[in-house]
């Protein structure tokens, strides 16, 4: 959520903020902004929407080479152009973007600001406000260092003085920030997506550090003013991955991207004789632990219940699944030799990080998976697993998560053979079986968008039921369904309709059922029978070879321990289907942000 861009070099930086902008839409936003520096001082544009509201505000006739801009997505305030970054300091000299959460904000305002009539809503202001009282008795540089010594929470933070040209002042604390080196230019970004357009060479900005930007040099520091060397890192970025081609919605493309990047994971995770393989290390850790704790949020924790299946059953390693947020400040009590697996597509998921932050403090080893290499959830673990799946852009993840199961198989096969254990399972060709089938229900779209259109056209709330691990699949199907269609949906565990939740049910109620599991297919076909009795309608997605005759589709047969990665599909399909035909924004839904990058 929210997104940064800067620019200092010798071209016009409004189209480059504004280009850049609009490739951090997905991280989800409400308004935007752009300060534009030259001659005639900072110029300051922004407006409560999109970025194409934004342009249609900016003024064509200022030059400048030397900007910033940012992407809000609400936390203090309200959506609107008052609350829209850039912030100005009172005397306007200085102008700041900030995302990120500044917890302290009432004390400071309180100890420091009582003079000072604010504009905003923001806890931002409070930053720029501070800058400018503390410059009046030092120098920019000194005075920025004072007021984020002063800051409690996550920031990455540029700003621009009017007395000092030719200069961007950065920070960062929790919240990612990236400088981009060019020739004769550098740039700020929350993403490299954004620029890399211009550069594919980053520095990566560590927690409390500071940098000061000019078009030819970027000069970092710790809060204690200490020097820090760091050489940039080439962004291993396809500008084509990042384009919709000619896929009207980022979302379509990526769930048809989904056999690929199967195939991708595969070879990644093959040695040279073509087994899997997964870092010593990580193995070793794996086997020494008497459980594993996975932390994880939203589409990710519904890839760590099945991964809990996958290494229960494989590695025979006993598993909790938590969601970060609440395990954070409601800790649980620990085995002796725990290991974490924090799951995360971006690797920046500030809820994750805030446990990762106590994990460490404990002691305790840690492993990410995540699409991001070099993300602040990647650094700060022992160890990694990536994803292998590509940027994933449409804020429903679809990709990410058939990935991170994928990758989750892997791990628990490889350390259940390090284990000794007899394993019934060719991973690869049943990896590859799986990638084909993909490629399969990918090609069926008509009939998932007839199930859309049959089933929710006007529906105000759906149900998915499932058993064993289809129950997982079903609670990722209907947070698709909710979250880019607005419908309200809800996944339950096929047996405990009757325990409650069937008084939920009336006439034409949408009941999607999963059936891919041999053991509990005569269990849940009875529990269909039960909200069909009650005027549900239903709609029955079965494995080949456990379907029936009223089954509205039958998935390809795949092994029965990775149907989560096909039974996704048609969820995935039939939740896009029922957004567009609603009219949804289908990559960026209201209120929602790809990157959670607050608590």
């Amino acid at each position: 959520m929210c997104g940064i861009t800067g620019y200092i070099g010798t071209n016009d930086a409004k189209e480059i903020l504004l280009k850049g902008l609009e490739k951090l839409e997905y991280r989800g936003y409400d308004s935007a902004g752009i300060a534009a520096f030259n001659q005639d001082g900072i110029h300051i544009f922004k407006e409560k929407g999109r970025i194409a509201d934004l342009r249609a505000v900016v003024d064509g006739n200022v030059n400048a080479q030397t900007g910033i801009g940012q992407t809000r997505w609400a936390t203090h305030g309200a959506p609107s152009k008052i609350n829209a970054h850039p912030h100005q300091s009172a005397s306007g000299r200085f102008t700041l973007v900030h995302n990120g959460v500044i917890e302290n904000e009432s004390e400071l305002k309180a100890k420091y600001l009582q003079d000072v009539t604010f504009i905003s809503e923001t806890d931002t202001e409070v930053i720029v406000q501070l800058v400018e009282k503390f410059s009046k008795k030092m120098e920019t540089e000194e005075a920025f260092l004072k007021t984020l010594r002063l800051l409690n929470g996550s920031y990455a933070i540029a700003m621009l003085d009017a007395e000092t040209p030719g200069t961007i002042f950065a920070a960062k604390n929790k919240s990612p920030l990236l400088i981009g080196v060019g020739e004769d230019f550098h740039v700020v970004a929350s993403d490299a997506m954004a620029m890399i357009q211009m550069t594919d060479q980053f520095i990566e900005l560590m927690d409390k550090e500071i940098v000061i930007v000019k078009k030819d040099r970027a000069d970092i520091y710790n809060l204690n003013g200490e020097v820090i060397i760091r050489e940039p890192y080439r962004a291993e970025l396809d500008v084509t991955d990042i384009e919709k081609g000619t896929y009207p919605h980022y979302m379509l493309k990526e769930i048809d991207e989904q056999p690929l990047v199967i195939r991708k994971i595969i070879q990644a995770y093959q040695d040279g004789s073509g087994s899997l393989r997964i870092d010593d290390e990580i193995i070793s850790a794996m086997l020494g632990a008497d459980r594993i704790y996975i932390v994880a949020c939203g589409t990710s924790s519904h890839a760590g219940l099945v991964g809990k299946q996958l290494i229960e059953k494989l590695a025979d390693i006993p598993v909790e699944v938590h969601l970060a947020s609440e395990f954070g400040y409601n800790m649980p009590l620990l085995c002796e030799k725990p290991l974490f697996i924090f799951i995360s597509q971006s690797g920046e998921t500030a809820d994750s990080r805030s446990v990762l932050v106590k994990v460490k403090e404990l002691g305790y080893r840690a492993l990410t998976i995540t699409n991001v290499p070099g993300s602040t959830l990647s650094r700060e673990a022992d160890y990694t697993l990536l994803l292998h799946a590509g940027p994933e852009i449409a804020v429903a993840s679809t990709k990410a998560y058939t990935a991170q199961v994928a990758v989750l198989a892997i791990l628990a096969f490889v350390t259940g053979r390090a284990k000794g254990l007899s394993l019934d399972l060719d991973l690869v060709k049943e990896l590859g079986i799986i990638a084909n089938a993909m490629e399969t229900l990918c090609g069926a779209k008509e009939e998932f968008e007839q199930i859309a259109t049959e089933y929710l056209p006007a529906a105000i709330n759906c149900f998915f039921i499932g058993r064993s691990i289809d129950y997982f699949v079903g609670l990722e199907g209907a947070l698709k369904l909710k979250e880019i269609s607005y419908i309200q949906a809800e996944g339950f565990a096929g047996g405990e309709l009757k325990h409650g939740t069937i008084a939920l049910i009336e006439k034409g109620t949408p009941v999607i059922a999963l059936a891919t599991q041999a053991v509990v297919n005569g269990s849940i076909r009875a529990n269909v029978k039960e909200v069909a009795a009650r005027g549900a309608h239903t709609c029955i997605i079965s494995m080949k070879g456990l379907d029936a005759e009223e089954d509205r589709f039958i998935l390809p047969a795949v092994h029965e321990l990775l149907t989560p990665l096909v039974s996704v599909i048609p969820l995935q399909l039939i939740a896009y289907y029922a957004a567009l035909h609603r009219g949804c924004d289908v990559d960026k839904p209201r209120n929602l942000a790809k990157s959670v990058t607050v608590e």
